[in-house]
């Protein structure tokens, strides 16, 4: 590479598509731009119904608009390259591109799962101590504990970006999806990479592995309050609250643990296995928490229809 622009790009990294349906990938992008589309407008109604209606100025919506934001930008850090490959058949990535998009998309990951334990103990605390509750999760409670949520995941995943910079690659390195993933960029060293693979793996323990022990742990809790409720009407009700919010987690955690196994056992499974199961762990979460919670959430539900749809309230709808 001879050009000042070529060498501030090497190594230069090769996203890909969808191997043996390259003709396709017109077609296989409407659906797929289809999801990101509606992942955007309905992750962006959930904001914009949060900010402008004061009566949901409360700790769970706030929770619910720190999601609907780490939703967003995860559409919108993976769109740009998804669409590379598939409309222009534009392959080529910069290293250095390659790592900043690796980064958010960790981070993003991260913080998810850092706001869904969040949202737990939102529930755990709004069922066991529903007097205090706004005592106990008020504004500022709710501000720290987004903005450590924020910072755990921006730290954590920064000296991983790090120690892949200080790594040697080959000239020309195909990675296996249309976006950056950590896994997937280290399998392409040509130096040691045990430090990073070591640090990987802390990380992921120190953040989902931990979080989904606090989520189980939190879930105990709620199930041992609701248990003892005397009446069933009550304990129905109570458990109804926290509907949304499992949904939510199946939907975060169930796509990870398949691109996990499918990335353990990558040889026993075609390339288009993973690539599907990658592009479902980044793509459904953002996809469907805001389609979970406007059909579970009733409060949500309603200021849509009011906003959106003067005058053609349901019935019912105040």
């Amino acid at each position: 590479m001879s050009s000042s622009n070529e060498s501030s790009c090497a190594p230069a990294f090769l996203l890909t598509g969808f191997p043996g349906l390259e003709n396709s990938h017109i077609w296989i992008s409407l659906p797929i731009c289809s999801m990101y589309l509606t992942a955007i407008a309905g992750n962006c109604t959930i904001l914009f119904i949060i900010k402008t209606d004061k009566t949901l100025h409360e700790p769970m919506y706030y929770f619910l608009s720190m999601l609907a934001f780490v939703d967003l930008g995860l559409s919108l850090v993976t769109l740009p390259t998804m669409l590379s490959v598939l409309w222009f058949n534009h392959h080529g990535i910069c290293f250095h591109a390659c790592l900043l998009q690796m980064y958010f998309i960790h981070t993003f990951s991260i913080v998810e799962s850092g706001i869904l334990i969040s949202m737990a103990f939102d529930r755990l605390v709004a069922i066991q101590n529903p007097l205090r509750y706004t005592t106990v999760l008020n504004k500022d409670t709710v501000i720290r504990i987004g903005t450590g949520v924020a910072l755990r995941g921006a730290f954590l995943v920064l000296p991983g970006s790090i120690l892949l910079n200080s790594l040697q690659y080959g000239r020309v390195n195909t990675l296996s999806y249309s976006f950056c993933l950590h896994q997937d960029v280290l399998k392409l060293v040509h130096s040691d990479k045990r430090l990073n693979s070591i640090y990987g793996l802390t990380v992921v323990l120190l953040s989902v592995g931990l979080d989904a022990v606090l989520l189980i742990l939190s879930y105990i809790l709620i199930l041992k309050t609701v248990l003892s409720i005397a009446s069933k009407a009550e304990c129905f009700r109570a458990l109804n609250t926290c509907i949304s919010h499992i949904c939510t987690v199946l939907t975060f955690y169930i796509p990870m643990i398949g691109l996990t196994l499918i990335l353990r056992y990558r040889k026993n499974a075609p390339p288009v296995v993973h690539i599907l199961m990658a592009n479902i762990y980044l793509l459904v979460p953002p996809l469907m928490n805001p389609i979970v919670y406007t059909v579970k959430t009733k409060q949500i539900r309603r200021r849509i229809v009011k906003r959106f749809w003067k005058g053609k309230e349901a019935p019912g709808t105040p």
